[in-house]
Formats: C-alpha cells, sequence, structure tokens
C-alpha cells in the first residue's frame, strides 16, 4: 500500500473489498462508502438515517469530475459521513437499482444522467435525488454541499414533507403501464406509423434523429431497415444510409482502432463522449452487418469488421467473455488518446505521408477539440481521389496502411482504463454480433469467439439455463435480470444459425425456461426486469420501452418466437405471442420509442421464410447455398440445416421438425423454402435457391 504524503497509510472504505472496478476507484476517498448490501441498509434503518445512493460507471466522465471535486475532499466527506448512510452503486453490476432510482429522478427533475445522486428513507423510498453537482454554485445549479446540507434539514425538521415526497415518488414508481387485453391491432400500421415518426425527427443534413447530443439509435435504425425492405420505403432506406455513412465519417467512430465511442455531443457526429461500451459496439456492428446484407455495400461490411476486431483486440477476457467499458480519459485528459496533432502524425508518419492523412482525416493546426484534432472523414473518399488524382481503390490500400502505421503509435501512449467486468447481457448482444459477423462475412474466427463467450457466460458465470448478471477475476453476482436471458437467449439462436451447431438451440431452450419461470407475469404475459421475491428492490418493474439497448421484454418476446418456430414448441409460440400482446396497448401510445417491440411484431406478423439446408457441410455446392441464403436480407426468416452423415443428425429432425423428412433429391444437396404461402419445390443448385429467396 502506498503512503500518503503525511507518511500515513492512505484511508480505505468499505468498497475496498469490492469486485466492481468503479466502485474500487472510491475505495480510497474520505467518504464512508458502502456497497448496496444489508449491512449498509440495517445500518440506516437502526439510526434512522437517510441513505445517499451515488450510481455511475467506471467510464464515466462526470462521475470521475464529480468523485474528484466532491467525494475526495475532506470537508465535503464529513457532511455527507456525517448526516447519511453513504452507498456506491455501480449501474452495470445493478441495472435493476440504476432503473428504478433514475426513473424517479427523472420524475423529479425531467431529466437524468450518471452520475445519478439519490436520496432514499430507510426503507429505500427515494424523496429527492439529482445528477451532476458542482463544488461551488454554478450553470445554475446548487453546489454539493448546500444538497447535503438542506436534504439533512428536511429530513431532520422536516420529516412529513420527506415522507410525502417519498410516498409521491413510490405511487409513481409502481404505477405498472397499461397492459393489452385484446389482438394487437393493425401491426403494419402501427410499424408505419413508428417509421412516419422518425422520419419526421430525422436530420436531412448530418444523418441521425434530432440535434445535439445525438446518440446512435440502433434499434429504431433496424427497425427503418425491415420497414424500407417490407414496404419499398425509399426514404426509410434514405434514413438509414445517411445516418450510417455520417456516424462512420464522424469522430465517433474510431477510424485507427475500430469501434464507435458512446455519443457525439455535436448534431455532425463529430466530437464524441470518448468512452466506449461493450453495448454500443455490439448493436452497431450488428447493424452494419445487416445494412451491407439489404443495401451491398462495401463500407458497411468494413466497417462491421473494423469494430469486431476492435473487440477481439482490446475487449476480450482470457476467459472468453467480453470485457465492459474503456474510458473516456487517459493521463488526465477527456480523449487524450484519441486525439492527434500534426507534428505528431509527422513524427509517426514521415511528413508525405502525414500531409495525406491529415488532408483526409482533418487533423490541423488548431485542432477541433481543445487545440487537438479528432480523426474524421470531412470529404469523403471518392471525392479526396479525385482531388488527388487516384483511383479510390487505390488510396484506400494507402490510408489503410497509413492508419496500420498510426495506430502502432497510438499503442506507445497510456490506454484509457477498461473496465473488465463481464456482463450477461452485453455479452449476448456481442455474441449475436460476431455469430452475425461469421455468417456474413465468411470470418470462422467470429464465431469461434462467440462460441467461447457464449460457454463462458453459461457455465463460469451460470449454472445450465441459470445465469448470472456479472463476473470479475473469478467473482460472479448473484443476481440476474430479464436482460441478461433475453440477450443471451437471442444471441445463442444466432449462434445456430451462423454454426448449424445442434447444442445451441439445446442451451437456447434452457435459457428460455429460465426465463419465463423467473421473469414472467403468468396472468398478463407480461416480463418484469427483476425476478420475483427479490428482497432488495423496493418496486419490481417493467421496461416495455427501448433505452440505450433494446427493451429486453421485447427482445424476450422476438427470441420466444423464433425459437419456437425452429422448434415447433407451440407452447413456446405462445408464451412470446404473450408477452409481445402484453406490449401492445404501450407501444401504441408512442410506438418510435418502441421499436424493438415492433421488430418482433414484424417477425409475428410474417410471413417468415423457412429455409431447410440438407447437404454435407463441405460440399461446395451446400456451401454455395449456405451463401446465397447469409448475403441476402430477409429478417423474418428461420433457418436450418442438416448434414445426413453427420452423428447428430438423428437428433436434429428431433428437435427440429423444419428438419423432418427433409432428404437429399438424387443424393445432392437439396434446400426447401417454405412460407405462409406453403412450400416450394426443393431445389438443387445455390441459382435456383437465390431465385426463389429472391422473388
Amino acid at each position: 500500500m502506498d503512503a500518503s504524503p503525511t507518511g500515513q497509510p492512505p484511508h480505505t472504505n468499505r468498497l475496498i473489498h469490492a469486485a466492481s472496478p468503479y466502485l474500487l476507484q472510491h475505495a480510497h476517498n474520505p467518504v464512508d462508502w458502502y456497497p448496496w448490501s444489508d449491512e449498509a441498509l440495517a445500518r440506516a434503518r437502526q439510526e434512522d438515517r437517510p441513505l445517499l445512493v451515488s450510481i455511475g460507471y467506471a467510464a464515466c466522465h462526470w462521475c470521475h469530475v464529480m468523485a474528484h471535486e466532491s467525494f475526495e475532499d475532506e470537508a465535503t466527506a464529513r457532511l455527507m459521513n456525517e448526516h447519511f448512510v453513504c452507498i456506491k452503486v455501480d449501474r452495470e453490476e445493478r441495472p435493476d437499482l440504476d432503473e428504478l432510482y433514475m426513473s424517479a429522478v427523472v420524475a423529479l427533475t425531467g431529466s437524468g444522467g450518471w452520475p445519478l445522486n439519490v436520496f432514499l428513507t430507510p426503507d429505500l423510498r427515494p424523496f429527492w435525488g439529482g445528477t451532476y453537482f458542482p463544488p461551488d454554485e454554478r450553470w445554475g445549479r446548487p453546489s454539493w454541499r448546500s444538497v447535503l446540507q438542506t436534504v439533512a434539514h428536511a429530513y431532520a425538521k422536516r420529516r412529513d414533507r420527506v415522507d410525502e415526497a417519498a410516498a409521491q415518488l413510490l405511487g409513481l414508481l409502481a404505477r405498472e403501464p397499461q397492459v393489452a387485453g385484446g389482438p394487437a391491432p393493425g401491426a403494419q400500421a402501427l410499424i408505419a406509423s413508428a417509421a412516419d415518426r422518425l422520419k419526421a425527427q430525422f436530420d436531412p443534413v448530418h444523418g441521425g434523429f434530432g440535434s445535439a447530443p445525438k446518440f446512435p439509435q440502433c434499434t429504431a435504425l433496424g427497425l427503418l431497415l425491415r420497414h424500407a425492405h417490407r414496404a419499398a420505403d425509399a426514404e426509410a432506406l434514405a434514413v438509414v444510409t445517411l445516418t450510417l455513412g455520417r456516424m462512420a465519417r464522424g469522430g465517433i467512430y474510431d477510424h485507427l482502432g475500430g469501434g464507435f465511442h458512446r455519443y457525439s455531443v455535436d448534431a455532425e457526429w463529430l466530437v464524441p463522449h470518448f468512452e466506449k461500451m461493450l453495448y454500443d459496439n455490439a448493436q452497431l456492428a450488428a447493424l452494419y452487418l445487416q445494412a451491407y446484407r439489404a443495401t451491398g455495400r462495401p463500407q458497411y461490411a468494413r466497417v462491421a469488421r473494423e469494430t469486431l476486431d476492435y473487440v477481439l483486440r482490446e475487449m476480450t477476457d482470457d476467459r472468453g467473455g467480453f470485457h465492459s467499458t474503456q474510458d473516456a480519459d487517459s493521463e488526465g485528459e477527456e480523449g487524450r488518446y484519441y486525439t492527434w496533432r500534426p507534428a505528431e502524425v509527422g513524427e509517426a508518419l514521415g511528413a508525405a505521408d502525414a500531409e495525406t492523412l491529415c488532408a483526409y482525416y482533418g487533423v490541423t493546426a488548431e485542432g477541433n477539440f481543445e487545440g487537438r484534432s479528432i480523426l474524421h472523414v470531412p470529404l469523403g473518399l471518392e471525392p479526396f481521389a479525385e482531388q488527388r488524382g487516384l483511383s479510390p481503390a487505390d488510396l484506400e490500400l494507402h490510408l489503410a496502411e497509413l492508419r496500420g502505421r498510426l495506430l502502432q503509435a497510438r499503442a506507445q501512449r497510456v490506454p484509457p482504463p477498461t473496465d473488465d467486468k463481464v456482463l450477461a447481457d452485453w455479452n449476448g448482444l456481442m455474441i449475436s454480433a460476431l455469430a452475425q459477423g461469421g455468417e456474413v462475412l465468411g470470418e470462422p474466427r467470429y464465431c469461434e469467439a462467440a462460441v467461447r463467450a457464449a460457454r463462458f457466460v453459461l457455465d463460469e458465470m451460470g449454472d445450465a439455463g441459470d445465469l448470472r448478471h456479472a463476473w470479475r477475476a473469478g467473482r460472479r453476482l448473484e443476481h440476474a435480470f430479464l436482460d441478461d436471458y433475453a440477450f443471451v437467449l437471442c444471441g445463442l439462436l444466432d449462434l445456430y444459425e451462423a454454426t448449424l451447431d445442434l447444442v445451441w438451440v439445446g442451451r437456447a431452450r434452457q435459457v428460455a425456461d429460465g426465463l419465463l419461470q423467473r421473469f414472467a407475469d403468468q396472468s398478463t404475459g407480461a416480463l418484469y426486469l427483476t425476478p420475483a421475491g427479490q428482497p432488495d428492490i423496493l418496486v419490481r418493474r417493467r421496461r416495455g420501452h427501448d433505452d440505450a439497448t433494446p427493451s429486453g421484454w421485447a427482445t424476450a418476446a422476438h427470441a420466444l418466437l423464433r425459437l419456437a418456430h425452429l422448434t415447433g414448441d407451440e407452447a413456446l409460440r405462445q408464451r412470446g405471442e404473450a408477452a409481445l400482446q402484453a406490449l401492445a396497448a404501450e407501444a401504441q401510445t408512442a410506438p418510435e420509442a418502441y421499436t424493438a417491440a415492433l421488430c418482433a411484431l414484424d417477425f409475428h406478423v410474417g410471413p417468415i421464410t423457412e429455409v431447410a439446408i440438407i447437404g454435407p457441410r463441405a460440399h461446395p455446392e451446400t456451401q454455395r447455398m449456405w451463401e446465397a441464403v447469409r448475403r441476402r436480407y430477409f429478417p423474418n426468416r428461420v433457418v436450418a440445416g442438416l448434414d445426413p452423415a453427420s452423428p447428430d443428425a438423428e437428433g436434429a429432425t428431433e428437435a427440429i421438425p423444419l428438419l423432418a423428412g427433409k432428404r437429399m433429391v438424387q443424393g445432392a444437396p437439396t434446400a426447401y423454402v417454405c412460407n405462409a404461402q406453403g412450400c416450394r419445390a426443393p431445389v438443387r443448385t445455390a441459382d435456383d435457391l437465390a431465385a426463389l429467396l429472391t422473388g
């Protein structure tokens, strides 16, 4: 242990024993922090003290700022310790607490964010809260010390007002969303309404929705891609393609290392909030892969490949899971790792190559971020190539070589810290993205990484279908939430489609059973965020709308329906349909906020294309048939394959009725295509299969 400047050991609090990197960041604060625990809650009850619950995450820039300004300050810490039982929560470990108390703060203030600071009565009812507070009054915000003093005085002297506020907030938090009681009316009309609302919010110059700040809204863009495919809506497709193109050219994209930063603080996608989140990169890689299928644009395949490669290179645990986040800050500066001055580029590349790279990626002496430059593409490949008298292909080859050299130079810098927690839900999203990447791009290494991660999440973090939410350094959290089950289930289904390994169907059924047992409301079909009987959660809540990740409820409904179609399990179909039906009333109120539910609804109403390919996996024509399937965008599909000579052939036909009774015709690989209109005659060439899928 390092000594302090006085020669005394530095202060430590109870967070020193935590596994979470975020909690460990605060382990030497003079604040007497507790983790969320029975010990802390019992002390609040015994001493009748209010709880101060501060929620954030390791890569959160403003969490770092408030920690330095207030939580490291001795006088502020004394004030906190004197009046409150202080609890630190990693929102990535406890998304249930974060969702509950964020909802309370949004109800109180109209906005939310991190750090989230909320005050609770000893029985866990929130009564006041906010986000970042400065150490001194500024920007129209009170100082953190004045907040502490005001809340402590109110709790001590105006307890009736505190109890009244807590009761009102509890009523809001406990209010159940309306659950539909009849069939979902006008599914396609509802989807079209969401598409129209999203198009009305579209920025036709820079892409994305609304103005600054801009977040990649992956599920909304995925719904528009589906709608464009079904309704031949060119305007919806243009929303997707312009947005994906502008993001890939902007500073939100890491042009050297691949992957996306969390969001853009401006409307142009230029200046990002620099942290990188696993869930963003999983969703964006999958979205670019879907867009590549739909449009054939090679740029989308390149961005997806670079994003997946970034995750494999920088975010992969030795055990196979994927880490959670990378920080925005390094060497005490936000974005320092990612930004450049012309002289730094010149030192790495030499004068001539530096001039080319700086011109293409907008690196200037004045910079675009605190005197330094965020790499972005102001002009685009073809116009720049024309200016330089080069072919776009030659220019791209040269730029790729320059990027590789500059990435090597960047690797010599102090990197941003990585939060190396492994979270089941975000890993489920990345398993999906990697499985799709292996399938679409023909890269076996992506499927291999997805398989390794799936085994880790299922076997190391959980037991069979019994998942755990978080793992770090051999320690796993004894909680799991709906999103864990929903996203892992979806990942396992994508993994089956990519590998045709029957084991993933069996594992998917285990996870589906666990999901329904723990989270389903048997009377309505609705799905809760938390399992029944969890003692430390004030209100058991549901979330049908999308957030930074798709709704777990909607994702689960979609995955249950996919699994039911694959396995022919009528009970699963009914449960998936009930879960989706329970979302219908909510989705009608603001369909653009329920895009994951509408993607599930689009699948449910169909028509669903069923494809079965029977043939030796190593046979060239079998492989060409799978290529015909995998390079096409038809999102409402169920695919299955069978190698008649494989050891699991008999088990496959029992587990997947779609394969039953199907065989090779005249000894040749054979494809079968069915939809709501019936089954087409089997075909024996990839060209004939492609014609069926196109027609």
